[in-house]
């Protein structure tokens, strides 16, 4: 590891649990992330090889089959991991955010049924909030559940489920108004069930339908999914809490983690284009010289280093508020929305390092230029972390008579 991204105060076992993700990302991850990505493959081997280490169960309590380490301690291993492969943290983050749903939210009963098996990744998690027409405006969904005598039937159109189809576990955010009082907020007729199911595509249960993949610029190997639900039945223990009308705030507070764990991925994403720009330039001559002794290079090298930085203590802030109990919605914005925005300028400078090699598909860096994107949308684009951000802000800093 390099002097870039450390991060003082770690205890033994974190600092052992992290050698051991660097030394998986540097053996097992990096060596087979190009093949994987071109075939656009999911990652089966290193998927167990994570298993093997706990890391789905990472932050699980101890009572129920997981490690009980701390938000901290599994961000720098997402951190760590995308730096090996973008995708592979995605399957890691799905699940993770899942399980802080059911640790936070979840009956006794849900946690005692689920979260041992989300612990050894026998069961792994997907989510979806999102649907065709509404993006970002969660307060649009159309999709339904209503009761039928103890039973629920869901209705509807979910997407963007990252690892959809790889997943035996989904939650899925959906409107059950008839739950709720007249005349009370939108966000009080939301409920988020708990859709265990088989992996695969197609029907995969009756009334429940994965379509296939869907193709992106990059991101590849972990499958982005829709999912489609016609008169789909659920029995009424597969709502999350047990009561209706708490779904909105239960996939928000599943969402804020996640926006540590996308910062994790950025600062991850950028460390990598730093290592393959700063390689580069000591390989290659022009003018009879490296090009890292041409001032224009060396101060590109000099600004990404500085942002690699950067990016990695705000989202390292983020990651420790959680853990103290504080809320952390304003660290959690700041730090996603400045690491996945440094992240794209970062694989950009390294891209341009790398000249005209940089758009060959030979060459790392011309994967990570088309990976760093997705990290601008995931879990809330740069807009709507600067509404988010700025309201917190407002809220701390208004105007009192």
């Amino acid at each position: 590891m390099g002097r870039l991204a450390q991060t003082e105060g770690l205890t033994d076992i974190q600092q052992e649990i992290l050698n051991a993700v660097h030394d998986f990302t540097e053996k097992e991850i990096i060596p087979n992330a190009q093949a994987l990505e071109h075939a656009d493959e999911y990652p089966t081997e290193i998927v167990e090889g994570l298993k093997e280490m706990g890391i789905f169960g990472i932050m699980i309590p101890e009572e129920y089959g997981g490690l009980g380490e701390s938000l901290l301690t599994y961000a720098l291993c997402v951190e760590e991991i995308a730096r090996g492969w973008m995708s592979v943290s995605g399957v890691v983050n799905t699940h993770f955010i899942v399980a802080w749903m059911i640790m936070q939210h979840g009956t006794e009963e849900q946690k005692q049924h689920f979260l041992p098996r989300m612990a050894t990744g026998e069961i792994r998690g997907s989510f979806s909030m999102s649907e065709p027409g509404c993006g970002s405006d969660v307060s649009a969904i159309t999709s339904k559940g209503v009761r039928d005598g103890d039973d629920w039937v869901l209705n509807g159109q979910k997407m963007w489920l990252t690892n959809g189809g790889s997943s035996s576990l989904t939650a899925v955010l959906v409107r059950t108004d008839a739950e709720a009082e007249d005349g009370s907020s939108v966000y009080k007729k939301m409920s988020t069930f708990l859709i265990e199911k088989p992996p695969g595509f197609g029907e995969v249960l009756p009334g429940l339908t994965i379509p296939g993949k869907i193709d992106k610029m990059g991101y590849k190997g972990v499958d982005t999914t829709e999912l489609v639900m016609e008169n789909f039945k659920l029995p009424d223990d597969a709502l999350l809490g047990g009561s209706p009308g708490r779904g909105f705030y239960q996939m928000m507070d599943g969402v804020e983690v996640g926006r540590v764990n996308v910062a994790a991925r950025a600062c991850g994403l950028a460390t990598r284009a730093f290592e393959l720009g700063i390689d580069y330039a000591q390989q290659r001559v022009t003018f009879g010289k490296p090009i890292i002794e041409h001032q224009a290079v060396a101060f590109r090298l000099a600004d990404m280093a500085t942002k690699v930085e950067a990016a990695h203590q705000m989202m390292v802030r983020a990651a420790r508020t959680k853990d103290s109990g504080a809320r952390n919605d304003l660290e959690a914005g700041m730090a996603k929305y400045l690491a996945s925005e440094y992240c794209k300028e970062v694989v950009e400078d390294s891209f341009r390092i790398h000249g005209g090699y940089g758009y060959s598909k030979e060459y790392e860096i011309e994967r990570l230029y088309r990976e760093a994107p997705m990290l601008m949308i995931g879990e809330g684009t740069a807009d709507i972390q600067k509404m988010i951000i700025a309201r917190r802000l407002l809220e701390d800093y208004k105007i009192r008579a």
